[in-house]
This record gives C-alpha cells, sequence and structure tokens, in this order.
C-alpha cells in the first residue's frame, strides 16, 4: 500500500524539520539561507539531497560514508535561470528542446531551459520498501511548445542504489517537440578509480570537436591529440593534471549491443559507483572527466538520448526525438553506490 504526502513552499523553513519517519526512511524539510527548498531523504546506508521545487535537482548524495557529488565551488544551491548559475549538484535533468553545449548554430542557454525551472505540486510517496521524491513542470510559450515534465527520484530501503525517473508528454493538440533528454550526474572523481561497463571499451569514443566553453592550453591539446591518434579509451584515473580542460567521450546508438547497459567506478577502497540504463530509452552515453583545483568531477556514464554537442547537432545526427501531439516519454535510470 501507497500513501502520498503533497507538498507547499509554505512548508519549508529556515530550520530543517522532520517531514516524514519510519524504520526505513527519514524525510527533513528545510530551506538554505540562498532561499532554495531542499528535503534532505534518509535510508540506513545514507541521503539525498533533492530540491524539489528548483528542476527536481539532487543536489547532494552520500552513501556508506562516500561523497556521490563532484567538487565544486558552491556551498549551497542558489537561484538563477540555468544550471550555470548552480553549478555544484550531484544531478540535474538537462534539456528538454535542446540539450548539452549550444553549437555555433544554436541560440539556448548551457544544458536548455529545464535544469533550474519552478516546479510545482511537489509529493512524497511512502510504499513499503521504496520512497518517492515528485514534482512537476508545465512549460508553455505563446507561439511555442508546450509540455508537461514529471521528474521524481526513487529510494530503496536499505540500498546505496536509487533511481532517477522523468516522463515528459507534449501538451499540444496539432504541434510537434521536439526531445532532448540527458540525466546528468555529476560524480565524484577519485584518483585511481577504475571505469569499466558491460560491453565493450571500444563503444566510446573521443570527442573530435572543441566547443566554446573549452579553452584548450598547449599540453591539452598534446594530450587529446595523443588519444586521438592511439584510439585510447581511459579507463583509469591516474592523470589528473592532464583532464584540465575536459576530457570527453560519446558512444553511439547503444541498442546495437545490449539492451541493458551497467557502467561502473571501482574505487580504491572496493567500493563501487553504478549506473544501469535502457539503452532503447538511452541509445547514446557521454563521460566526462574534468580535474583542477576549483572542480573534480568523473562522470563516468552521462545517459541521454543525444550527444550534448547542441540541438542541430542532434538534428543532423538524426537523434532528435519529435514528440507527436499528446505523446509521453519516460526515461529511467538506476545509479549510485552498489549495495554489498
Amino acid at each position: 500500500m501507497e500513501n502520498t504526502i503533497f507538498l507547499t513552499p509554505n512548508l519549508f523553513k529556515t530550520e530543517s524539520f522532520k517531514l516524514f519517519e519510519s524504520n526505513a526512511f527519514l524525510v527533513e524539510a528545510g530551506r538554505y539561507s540562498s532561499g532554495v527548498a531542499v528535503l534532505k531523504v534518509s535510508n540506513s546506508r545514507g541521503y539525498l539531497k533533492i530540491l524539489p521545487y528548483m528542476g527536481m535537482i539532487i543536489w547532494d548524495a552520500f552513501f556508506d560514508e562516500e561523497t556521490l557529488k563532484m567538487k565544486d565551488a558552491f556551498s549551497q544551491p542558489l537561484p538563477g535561470e540555468g544550471i550555470a548559475d548552480t553549478y555544484g549538484c550531484f544531478q540535474f535533468s538537462s534539456g528538454l528542446l535542446a540539450n548539452g553545449t549550444p553549437g555555433p548554430e544554436d541560440d539556448y542557454q548551457l544544458h536548455g531551459e529545464f535544469p533550474t525551472s519552478p516546479m510545482t505540486n511537489a509529493y512524497l510517496t511512502i510504499g513499503g520498501d521504496s520512497l518517492t521524491i515528485g514534482s512537476q513542470y508545465e512549460y508553455v510559450k505563446g507561439f511555442g511548445h508546450h509540455y508537461l515534465a514529471q521528474p521524481s527520484v526513487v529510494m530503496h530501503r536499505n540500498s546505496g542504489l536509487f533511481d532517477i525517473k522523468m516522463a515528459v508528454t507534449n501538451l499540444s493538440k496539432y504541434q510537434e517537440m521536439p526531445l532532448q533528454y540527458m540525466c546528468h550526474m555529476n560524480y565524484a572523481y577519485h584518483d585511481q578509480a577504475k571505469l569499466s561497463q558491460s560491453v565493450s571499451d571500444d563503444v566510446f569514443k573521443l570527442r573530435q570537436s572543441i566547443p566554446g566553453h573549452v579553452h584548450p592550453t598547449p599540453e591539452w591539446l598534446a594530450y587529446n591529440q595523443r588519444l586521438k591518434d592511439s584510439g585510447e579509451v581511459i579507463t583509469q584515473l591516474n592523470n589528473p593534471d592532464k583532464y584540465d580542460p575536459e576530457i570527453v567521450y560519446f558512444t553511439d546508438n547503444l541498442t546495437q549491443y545490449a539492451k541493458e547497459v551497467t557502467f561502473k567506478m571501482t574505487l580504491k577502497n572496493g567500493k563501487q559507483f553504478m549506473t544501469k540504463i535502457n539503452t532503447a530509452e538511452f541509445p547514446i552515453v557521454t563521460r566526462w572527466i574534468l580535474h583542477n583545483p576549483d572542480q573534480q568531477v568523473a562522470a563516468f556514464a552521462l545517459p541521454g538520448t543525444s550527444r550534448p554537442e547542441g540541438f542541430h547537432a542532434a538534428q543532423k545526427a538524426g537523434t532528435l526525438i519529435m514528440l507527436k501531439p499528446g505523446e509521453k516519454r519516460q526515461f529511467s535510470v538506476t545509479t549510485g553506490l552498489v549495495n554489498e
């Protein structure tokens, strides 16, 4: 049996309080000094900090004494029109009308309109062994597109793994809408960690272009060229000085290899971060590695419907989804710390 608690922004005060507690879960509601509302959802293994009214961002993730979140410059989430205004989170939803880094022909903001969008109708659903936090966002423009986005996060009893879900419905009665979606998980960088997946390393190909936000050094250009020439796929994080600016790999059409693919990052202490996807939902995965004094991230698997190289790039590649009027697409990612 499931029970649902519907939330309102007025519930969230600067001093946090217990919203729900059982023998499996604890949910605390609060508000950062920046004004952003947060739900801290805990089980016996750790916790997630979720921003129910700001893009359903997962701000922080911590399990079995390991932080899953990238190193960044943000001490708290900050309100803003785009994800660059608060780029310190564990996970955000990139898209949905356009995704990734805008190309030369594109005119949208980094990672699209959705990541920090103002959500409504936030709720908490409690089942026996799971707990779901969800909300929704209705996007509508005069003479433009109209959609309903319904993101949610599911935590499980005694588990370091959790599910990140997204449903998108085209609410237009006559007009198709473009859809690009990436579940952007900014995992922590761990020196000497090993990267692996249930398919061959060869599925990853080094990014050939250099986007506008990347400012290469001569040393980075030489290293990137070496990776290009050799076809080497980074499978161990053992050259941090070489990962600034970022090193990026892409896959293409994972559906040709398997219906389900699992990606792992194994730490020196033996613990494993894991991401599992359905390739029909996510045919393309991006690997993003960055290491400098301000930002350190090993996003070993960013599942997406297309490469994050911009709207027109996806259109040219044939990976842009066009949702018919009334059509709904659903996505689900299982990720977190592997259960021992």
